[in-house]
This record gives structure tokens, sequence and C-alpha cells, in this order.
């Protein structure tokens, strides 16, 4: 068993849900809107969920589509996945885009619209060097393995 990361978690407004896991040992939560609204073809909306959280230092949250959404509906993340800072304090929103090229997707307070992941992650310090060690993929970039 995983050990659990107490995460505190604020309603900004009555209408806000707190988020849980559907099932045990997920690893995403599902974030839920805090209005109506409609997404035209193409369009997209910062759509508020009436939650703050206090992400503890040396983690991050990243703000992920629901796969179910995705595939229905057409409903994203413009900047998927979204980033949390551990220091903001802030109300949590998705910045949410209709990929469906000829249906408008209705969001109702409530709905499930995107997914949150809490994550450990390493504090960085770059140092400049004048060469960087040998891997066998060298500078290799996009597509460089081939298509199969």
């Amino acid at each position: 068993m995983s050990e659990v990361l107490e995460l505190p978690v604020k309603k900004l407004s009555d209408a806000a849900v707190v988020p849980e896991s559907a099932y045990e040992g997920d690893a995403g939560i599902d974030l839920r809107s805090l209005v109506n609204i409609t997404l035209q073809p193409f369009e997209r909306a910062l759509v508020p969920t009436g939650l703050a959280l206090a992400i503890p230092e040396g983690y991050a949250g990243f703000v992920l589509p629901r796969s179910g959404s995705a595939i229905k509906q057409g409903l994203s993340l413009v900047n998927a996945p979204g980033l949390i800072d551990s220091g903001y304090r802030g109300e949590l929103a998705c910045i949410c885009i209709n990929l469906d090229a000829h249906n408008p997707i209705e969001i109702q307070v409530g709905d499930r619209i995107a997914q949150l992941v809490v994550m450990k992650v390493e504090q960085l310090k770059l140092f400049e060097v004048d060469e960087l060690s040998e891997t066998s993929r060298g500078a290799g970039g996009f597509g460089s393995s081939g298509l199969q």
C-alpha cells in the first residue's frame, strides 16, 4: 500500500465539490465545474472549480483532461497538463477547449471537467557546461525513432 498525502482544500463557494477518487488506487481526482457554460466548436474558456489547494512544498499539481470526456465530447485542456505550483493558493480553474468540429459542449455546474494528479517534484539547480554527456540517442528529436 502506498503512502497517503494529506492535501488541504478550501471551498470558495457552496456549489464547489471537494474532489475524491472514483476508485481506490486512482492517480487522479476529478475536478468539477462551478459554472454552466457552452463551448462552441474550437472555443476555449476558463472554467472555475471553486476550490483552492495547499499543495505541500516538494510537490506539484498537474491538471489533465479526462479521457472519457475527450473521446465522447472532444473536451480537452488547452495547456494540458496545467501546472499548479506548491506556493499557489488561488482558485483552481481549467482552460477548457472543445475540440469537436461540429458540436457544442454543454458543461453544467458539478460536471467533471478535468482531473488533478499531485506528484513529488525535484528542485532544480541548473549549471552551464561546454559539453553534455553522450547518449545513444544524441540530438535525435521528434520522430528520430521511426514509425514502427
